[in-house]
């Protein structure tokens, strides 16, 4: 089952705008509901892949990959 995360979202004015609850600094602002869920879902990968990247560059190039579930 892939992960699920939880989007915060508001409209304010003429704006949408979003954060994703369990990841830090993913949030969006778009001029409607849709495009900020789309952008929001960009948003998430492109950090999760940065997260990813970002610990694997902090090993010793042997390590391992575990799944952890809540």
């Amino acid at each position: 089952m892939k992960p699920t995360y939880t989007a915060v979202i508001q409209r304010d004015g003429k704006w949408w705008i979003g954060w994703i609850e369990e990841v830090s600094g993913v949030n969006a602002q778009s001029e409607t509901r849709e495009e900020l869920l789309g952008d929001l879902k960009v948003a998430l990968n492109e950090a999760l892949e940065m997260n990813r990247a970002e610990a694997i560059s902090a090993t010793n190039d042997a390590y391992e990959e575990v799944s952890i579930e809540l």
